[in-house]
């Protein structure tokens, strides 16, 4: 593996119970990978202490000032991004940072974008019944419209090199952003693979994915992100 500096970006908003674990991982795996990093964390107005937690770690820390979405905490974490590969990694624990490793590993070997699917590995029961048909839904119009089957689309743990999001032109503010970056990365002609990974229920509170109104503008987002 060659010296390319490695981003992780995890958004965070009311996490305190499981970003610490988080990032008390990542950095352990990082360290092993002895390549350059950084790790940003972006507080989506978190009103726990999630954010206090966040500033013992050594990484970088932006703030949203109030919660905007997961969308928006991305794309401000890719903004203030340095490495030559970017990862994203949710904050409630469910992505295993040990498996940092095998998502990024074939960046170094052609391939433009690596994707952790929950369900090629041991993670189709961390999500919900109905969470899954709709992630089954989704998948099959993308592949309707791509003509690229995806076992995924909604997954938050993602590896890109640089130059492919300097080209995606990303706009969403919310959980659609999962779908934009599906969408624009297959539609757009990148190396695509997905990769199993295991993936945990979350110990503490409920997904803050509302299923219906998130459901339509994910909708939104693949014919938005299809046509344009």
């Amino acid at each position: 593996m060659d010296y390319s500096t490695i981003s992780v970006i995890i958004p965070a908003y009311n996490e305190e119970r499981t970003i610490g674990e988080v990032l008390h991982k990542t950095i352990s795996v990082l360290e092993n990978i002895r390549n350059p990093y950084e790790i940003i964390v972006v507080d989506d107005g978190s009103t726990d202490k999630t954010k206090w937690i966040v500033s013992k770690y050594k990484v970088t820390v932006l703030s949203n000032g109030r919660n905007r979405g997961k969308g928006y905490a991305l794309r401000k974490g890719f903004k203030h991004a340095k490495g030559q590969i970017i990862i994203t990694l949710d904050s409630d624990g469910a992505h295993d940072p040990k498996e940092i490793p095998k998502l990024i590993k074939p960046l170094f070997n052609g391939i433009d974008i690596t994707v952790g699917s929950r369900f090629l590995g041991n993670g189709k029961d961390s999500t919900t019944k109905l969470n899954r048909v709709g992630n089954r839904i989704i998948n099959t119009i993308i592949m309707t419209l791509t003509r690229k089957y995806v076992t995924d689309s909604q997954t938050g743990f993602r590896a890109f090199k640089r130059e492919v999001l300097e080209k995606l032109d990303l706009t969403s503010e919310g959980y659609e952003i999962e779908t934009e970056l599906t969408v624009k990365g297959l539609k757009n002609g990148f190396k695509y693979q997905e990769i199993p990974i295991n993936c945990r229920k979350r110990k503490y509170h409920q997904s803050k994915l509302q299923v219906l109104f998130d459901g339509i503008k994910i909708l939104k987002t693949i014919l938005k992100s299809k046509f344009t």
